[in-house]
């Protein structure tokens, strides 16, 4: 089983790794085993995007943001390239991927680029198709602390509060700057929330099912569909920490599943 002590060893082995950009425009599609069933969550939305998606669809510029897992570490092709190859299949549209996953990212570092770094926020002004996963390096980094003993508090997991407080409100922060970059009336905006759910050990399941409920609520309210997966032992690679084939393959094809459909620009009050 998964421990999340093994999310903070995924903050030390992605430290050496370097984010994965990727341009491509056409891409052979992984075959994979079928995939188990997730939670794909669909927000309500009017607005379909406005672009053609017959034969002469043109091109989209799909953004990705994100860890590792947006990266694709740990497997030939990871969920952005995948997706990619799903949109294809929907909307014959030329689909040019910018994938600024970063192998160890942590929200504070994605809230930053999207607020200061230039070219992350003229790619997204530019897209038509953003998706971002964020929050299991944070969530990693707080589960050393607890099991080195240095977490604080009464019950010593006074940190785990902090990170799940702390990654809430920068995951509010990422979406609103994320949907300020983009148009409300073309661009297919989509999150798989921390890329999938890891599986994890009694004294850290109530703070990992309220970061996911954060995620719910924040998607829910900024009428963005997300997709919920939980990948079991098949669908991780041999470091237990990252997706295999099959795993990634899984986190697209709940994406898929949301359909192509533009942010409405609507949000609930």
């Amino acid at each position: 089983m998964v421990k999340l002590l093994g999310i903070a060893v995924l903050v030390v082995l992605s430290a050496g790794l370097t984010a994965c950009s990727q341009g491509t425009d056409n891409g052979a599609r992984s075959k994979s085993e079928s995939p188990r069933p997730g939670t794909a969550h669909q927000a309500t939305t009017d607005a379909t995007i406005e672009r053609d998606t017959g034969d002469d669809a043109g091109t989209w510029n799909y953004v990705a943001l994100g860890d590792s897992l947006a990266a694709g570490v740990g497997a030939h092709q990871g969920y952005v390239d995948r997706y990619a190859d799903h949109l294809r299949d929907e909307t014959s549209a030329r689909v040019k991927v910018t994938n600024l996953g970063v192998s160890g990212q942590t929200s504070p570092q994605l809230l930053r680029a999207l607020r200061n770094d230039p070219s992350t926020r003229r790619a997204l002004r530019g897209a038509e198709v953003v998706t971002y996963n964020i929050g299991i390096n944070d969530l990693g980094q707080a589960s050393g602390s607890y099991e080195a003993g240095t977490c604080g508090g009464a019950q010593g997991e006074r940190c785990l509060h902090e990170a799940v407080v702390e990654l809430d409100e920068n995951w509010n922060e990422i979406t609103e700057e994320i949907l300020n970059l983009g148009s409300p009336h073309k661009t297919i905006i989509r999150t798989v929330g921390l890329g999938y759910t890891p599986q994890a050990g009694r004294a850290f399941e109530p703070y990992l099912k309220e970061i996911n409920r954060n995620i719910a609520t924040s998607s829910d309210e900024s009428n963005i569909p997300y997709a919920e997966v939980s990948l079991g032992d098949k669908g991780l690679g041999p470091d237990g920490l990252h997706p295999d084939e099959s795993g990634y393959e899984e986190i697209a094809n709940e994406l898929e599943e949301l359909g192509v459909r533009s942010y409405s620009g609507l949000r609930k009050e």
